[in-house]
């Protein structure tokens, strides 16, 4: 299957915004599958931010609720993730991920893009 590729990181001051997005062509919906962002911050474990099931609904970590959207292009198999009011605290590796929709555990994931954000 083609690799999830993540793109649209980079560096950004406190309050500003990114947006990401993951090219997910070998995990479309129509076969099961099912997208989230995951980030891992220096010395800390990787953790679920968001997720998006096949009929569009979305779940969010508690410490990005209403600052980060997640949304999906189903024909294109394009997955997105709009950051807003971004905090220092958001600093990490973001990470496209892919789960058969039905599994609790995502266990595919991308090589991951870099969010910096400064004071």
């Amino acid at each position: 299957q083609a690799p999830l590729v993540e793109s649209g990181g980079g560096s950004v001051q406190a309050g500003g915004s990114l947006r990401l997005s993951c090219r997910a062509s070998g995990y479309p919906g129509s076969w099961n599958w099912c997208l989230g962002w995951f980030r891992q911050a220096p010395g800390r474990e990787r953790a679920e931010v968001a997720s998006i099931d096949n009929a569009g609904r979305p779940t969010y970590a508690n410490s990005v609720k209403g600052r980060f959207t997640i949304s999906k292009d189903f024909p294109k198999n394009i997955l997105y993730l709009q950051m807003n009011n971004l905090k220092t605290d958001d600093t990490a590796i973001y990470y496209c991920a892919a789960r058969r929709c039905g599994e609790v555990t995502f266990n595919v994931f991308g090589q991951g893009t870099q969010v910096t954000v400064s004071p």
